[in-house]
């Protein structure tokens, strides 16, 4: 009589232990619509509709895309079952964090842009943030401004009630295929540390000071680990860029589309790593998850 009064007991406890994850679950919202700011590793056909379909050239480059595919929050926007309608981005090819640089809007220009026609946004939205290459690569020497850049388009999106933001940081910038060998390439990788250290303490003290969470998408660790192994990923070649000329025969086994950016097999790893990232950070529940 004991053994099964312990067993009902038991299975009491169980059950509501499955009700309260259940209905915790179910209490987590989806995303219902993700905002895009940032540069070429998010631009999705901005700059090939600016360009009247010119740029980048398609072919080689798909679609408007810097890459043979598509692109990484386009992915991300897969695993969080959202249409195009849904999906919102602002992301120009050349964009430094600032405002503008010949014609080209930055992330703060982007920002702006939509705080001034979004008032007040809802807590089931996903922005994403990206941006910091195009500075460093067009001259920056300081990495204080675009740090603070960032933090002040995630204060803009913050006024307007952001609560839920993916930041992501930079890969070595001096181990891109067209920097490697240059004599800017060491320049570039310190550049890239202290600027991921500079927005690591910037993303804590956001957080501090407002009701946004912040998830962050490691592409610099990703990258490095993909460099150090690539078999892990897939990828047979992670030094050179797989376009050569007009041409790439096996897409699918290289990191590097052209000299900076990466094939659509990296950007697809890219988004499912933002994907566990905001997973981990309680954006969505698991129930949100879709095969890679």
């Amino acid at each position: 009589m004991q053994a099964k009064n312990f067993l009902v007991a038991g299975l009491a406890l169980l059950t509501f232990v499955m009700v309260v994850l259940t209905t915790s679950i179910q209490n987590t919202p989806s995303i219902t619509e993700l905002y895009v700011f940032g540069d070429s590793l998010s631009d999705a056909g901005t700059v090939f509709r600016a360009t009247g379909g010119m740029y980048p050239p398609s072919p080689p480059y798909f679609q408007g895309r810097y890459s043979n595919g598509r692109v990484w929050v386009e992915y991300l926007a897969d695993r969080l079952h959202l249409s195009s309608n849904q999906v919102h981005n602002f992301a120009y090819g050349g964009a430094t964090t600032g405002s503008d640089r010949n014609f080209v809007p930055g992330l703060l220009t982007q920002v702006q842009s939509h705080v001034k026609t979004h008032q007040k946004t809802h807590s089931n939205v996903l922005y994403v943030v990206w941006a910091g290459a195009n500075d460093y690569l067009q001259g920056a020497s300081s990495t204080t401004l675009p740090v603070e850049n960032i933090s002040r388009a995630i204060a803009s999106l913050a006024d307007v009630g952001a609560q839920k933001i993916l930041v992501a940081n930079l890969p070595d910038l001096g181990q891109l295929p067209t920097t490697r060998t240059t004599v800017n390439s060491v320049r570039l990788s310190a550049l890239t540390q202290t600027h991921n250290q500079g927005l690591r303490r910037s993303l804590k003290i956001s957080q501090q000071h407002s009701d946004i969470q912040i998830a962050t998408l490691d592409a610099n660790t990703l990258y490095r680990e993909a460099t150090a192994n690539p078999a892990a990923f897939g990828f047979t070649n992670v030094i050179s860029p797989c376009l050569a000329g007009s041409s790439c025969g096996s897409p699918d086994t290289f990191l590097f589309w052209d000299g900076i950016h990466p094939t659509t097999k990296a950007h697809r790893i890219l988004g499912d790593t933002a994907f566990a990232a905001i997973q981990d950070a309680g954006f969505v529940n698991s129930g949100s998850v879709l095969p890679p």
